[in-house]
C-alpha cells in the first residue's frame, strides 16, 4: 500500500489486501480504513520522499525515546520546560542514530525544492 504511486493505486492495494486477508485479520483492514483519511497525505508527497517516511520503525523509535524521558515527570512548570527537554533528549538519541538514511540524498534534494524556506542554507 506505502509503495504504491498515486491514492487511487493505494486503494486498490488495500482492497486487494482486505480481499486476501480481511477474513482472517479483520481489525488490520478496519485499521487501515478507519485511518485512511491520515495516510492520504502521505501520496502528497513525491516518491523520493515517501521511500524515506513512509517506515515507522524510526518515527516509533524516537517516540518511545521521548515517551521515557516524560514518564517520570507528572508536570512541567511551562511549555519551555519541556520542549528544552525534548531537545537535550533528542540529542542524545541522534548520537544512536548510525545506519545512514537509504535514498537521503534523493529525499534531501526534493526537501530543498519543496521545503526550501524551512531547509538550512549551506
Amino acid at each position: 500500500i506505502y509503495t504504491a504511486a498515486t491514492v487511487e493505486e493505494a486503494e486498490m492495494r488495500l482492497a486487494e489486501f482486505d480481499a486476501k486477508w480481511g477474513m482472517e485479520y479483520p481489525s488490520i483492514v478496519q485499521s487501515w480504513q478507519r485511518n485512511w483519511p491520515r495516510i492520504v497525505p502521505f501520496f502528497d508527497y513525491p516518491a523520493e520522499i515517501r521511500k524515506v517516511i513512509y517506515t515507522t520503525n524510526a518515527i516509533e523509535s524516537v517516540n518511545m525515546s521521548l515517551r521515557k524521558v516524560t514518564k517520570s515527570r507528572g508536570s512541567f512548570p511551562n511549555d519551555d520546560a519541556l520542549i528544552k527537554l525534548y531537545y537535550l533528549a533528542l540529542r542524545n538519541i541522534s548520537k544512536k542514530w548510525t545506519m545512514p538514511i537509504q535514498n537521503w540524498k534523493a529525499a534531501l534534494n526534493r526537501f530543498t525544492i519543496m521545503f526550501d524556506e524551512r531547509m538550512p542554507q549551506h
